[in-house]
């Protein structure tokens, strides 16, 4: 049975055996170092496709893997090459899978990340973190070093400091085009993310990530300038951050940014 790379799920597949090895173990070496070992940890595979990741990650002792695939070719091939997945294949689309209603304990997940959805899975390990303590992905590298750019950085925008609110993250290495088939058309990377200490932000969550977003939809301005959309925001008084743009702002200070604005907004009963 073969399976067909697919352009509309974004499917280039992995050949390169030592890469598969080298994916699975930035995250069940950490998971080895970090867990006392009492209970294996859940790991979900998103898009295992021919299962050239798959195959190492079975192998592995101190994981509970499953896996998330769309591709009814791709889920055929799996279930008929590994018999280990029988029960633990969940035919979906990852980003619509209800993920607490499958998992009730954290779980990691990891994946050769279909490119055209790689930034789709980020917001949705962000809008489960408090379920996902590490992850480790292969993508498109211009995201990957988008997600781990500093401030002051041409790449740094609005995943980067959403991402790195939340997650330590890791640039492991890169990967050339001609390790897949078919060879993608840009070099790719893996990247882990590991959550850090912070529980929750000293200012509202969802007022951060709407000023991270307007400020920079609008990245070439004064934050002073964009800030002026913000429903609510009639006046805006003098503030050191006002006058940087969004990409000189660490998250600490984007937070600061947050409470300042939260400040001018009228305040409900």
């Amino acid at each position: 049975m073969i399976v067909r790379p697919k352009k509309a799920l974004g499917q280039h597949f992995l050949k390169d055996l030592s890469i598969a090895q080298d994916i699975a173990d930035a995250l069940c070496g950490e998971i080895t170092k970090s867990s006392c070992l009492l209970e294996k940890m859940p790991v979900v595979e998103v898009g295992p496709g021919t299962g050239v990741l798959t195959q190492y990650l079975l192998k592995q002792p101190h994981i509970d893997l499953c896996a998330v695939e769309i591709d009814k070719e791709s889920i055929g091939y799996l279930l008929s090459h590994y018999s280990a997945l029988q029960g633990r294949l969940i035919e979906a689309d990852f980003l619509k899978l209800n993920l607490p209603l499958f998992f009730a304990r954290p779980f990691c997940v990891i994946g050769n990340f279909p490119y055209n959805i790689s930034s789709q899975i980020f917001f949705k390990i962000l809008d489960h973190r408090d379920l996902i303590p590490m992850a480790v992905g292969m993508l498109q590298k211009e995201v990957a070093e988008r997600i781990t750019s500093p401030p002051g950085s041409k790449a740094y925008g609005i995943l980067s400091v959403l991402l790195q609110a939340w997650y330590r993250i890791e640039l492991l290495f890169t990967v050339q085009a001609h390790h897949f088939l078919p060879p993608p058309k840009v070099q790719s990377a893996v990247v882990r993310l590991t959550r850090n200490s912070c529980m929750s932000l000293p200012c509202s969550e969802s007022l951060f990530k709407q000023v991270v977003k307007i400020t920079f939809n609008q990245r070439r301005k004064a934050i002073r300038n964009s800030i002026k959309q913000l429903s609510g925001v009639t006046s805006v008084p003098n503030h050191p951050l006002l006058s940087l743009r969004p990409e000189q702002l660490s998250v600490s200070q984007f937070v600061e940014l947050t409470i300042f604005i939260s400040n001018l907004l009228p305040q409900r009963d």
